[in-house]
């Protein structure tokens, strides 16, 4: 499934908001604050070390927000490792990776009881999950015994290892990358993994202009095992981010506007092309990844435009299609555009 980056999340690197519309609930927009310049100043920081993958940068950031996860897909070359090490770069959090291979076990991930031969007792030792940003390099690459160690950790926050509950650091975000094309070796995700990422990101390859821009940067001396030296520096904190994740609960869903994203939302079940449609938990974070674009675009309040710029990035990976829908060349992403389409707009 390919998502347009051009409509998935408007605005681009320098941070400037789309213009707002009058709020509907009365008063005007809220004026910038501290964590939302923070967290704009983010993708502008990020564009140091990566070139015109902006969507996907706004992607993580909505994700944060929403302490729910991302799923980076792209074939080879796109910068999707690079992307995750810049957003890291340029937060102030811990952040540790795992490279997923077919020989990691479960215990690699989250962490293992060890034996302590001075108090003859067991103790636990945390694995990499314990970081406020886990990216999970290649995650199809994985068993699903290792894939599903992460399924509490990104639901719960929480690792249990002999009964005992471990919490999970906050914020906490997995950023999950995998390879498109490639097959061999490859454990799909499972429909219940897929549910646990809020948003599934394509990766674009980039359009000309960028790619000279590349370019001209690596033959400028340009290193990207060396992101301090390309500039990159904290300019958003974990307070930061928190402060964001408070900020966005507050944001206002008008009636009519939570009635459009249920209507999309069974307008999929009732597809003849999809086996499985969108689960209220796909409407509930449509909802969520709305208000937090709309909170990144200096409004407390959603529209259906901020609906519809998030549907695809939301939903269409928990989408299913017949078997012959698929044969017949159909698309995932269509289906949902029909059903979208299918549903008047709010006014």
């Amino acid at each position: 499934m390919t998502v347009d980056p051009s409509r998935t999340f408007g605005p681009g690197p320098s941070g400037k908001a789309a213009p707002s519309p009058q709020n509907p609930h009365g008063g005007p927009a809220p004026s910038s604050n501290k964590a939302r310049e923070a967290l704009g100043a983010v993708r502008a920081e990020v564009a140091k070390a990566v070139v015109g993958q902006d969507p996907a940068v706004a992607g993580i950031l909505i994700a944060l927000l929403c302490r729910g996860h991302i799923l980076l897909e792209g074939v080879p070359g796109v910068a999707k490792t690079l992307l995750v090490r810049s957003v890291a770069a340029a937060l102030d959090v811990e952040t540790k990776r795992v490279q997923f291979t077919s020989d990691l076990m479960p215990g690699d991930v989250t962490g293992s009881l060890v034996f302590d031969s001075a108090s003859s007792e067991f103790t636990f030792r945390e694995g990499p999950v314990f970081t406020n940003l886990l990216l999970a390099d290649e995650i199809n690459r994985t068993p699903p015994k290792t894939q599903a160690s992460l399924l509490e950790a990104m639901e719960e926050r929480q690792v249990t290892v002999d009964g005992v509950g471990h919490p999970l650091p906050s914020p906490f975000l997995v950023a999950a990358t995998q390879n498109p094309v490639e097959y061999e070796g490859t454990y799909p995700l499972p429909e219940a993994q897929l549910d646990r990422f809020l948003l599934k990101v394509t990766l674009p390859v980039p359009p000309r202009e960028d790619e000279i821009t590349v370019l001209t940067r690596h033959a400028a001396g340009f290193d990207p095992r060396n992101l301090a030296a390309a500039g990159l520096r904290p300019v958003a904190s974990a307070a930061d981010v928190e402060a964001g994740i408070e900020q966005v609960r507050r944001v206002g869903v008008a009636p009519q506007v939570a009635a459009y994203i249920v209507d999309i939302a069974r307008a999929t079940r009732f597809s003849p092309s999809l086996a499985l449609g969108v689960s209220p938990r796909g409407a509930t974070a449509l909802l969520g990844t709305s208000r937090a674009w709309a909170w990144l675009n200096g409004r407390d309040f959603v529209t259906p435009d901020d609906v519809q710029a998030l549907a695809q990035s939301t939903l269409a990976h928990r989408l299913t299609l017949r078997p012959e829908a698929e044969l017949e060349g159909v698309s995932v992403g269509s289906v949902l555009d029909a059903a979208v389409n299918s549903v008047p707009v709010p006014r």
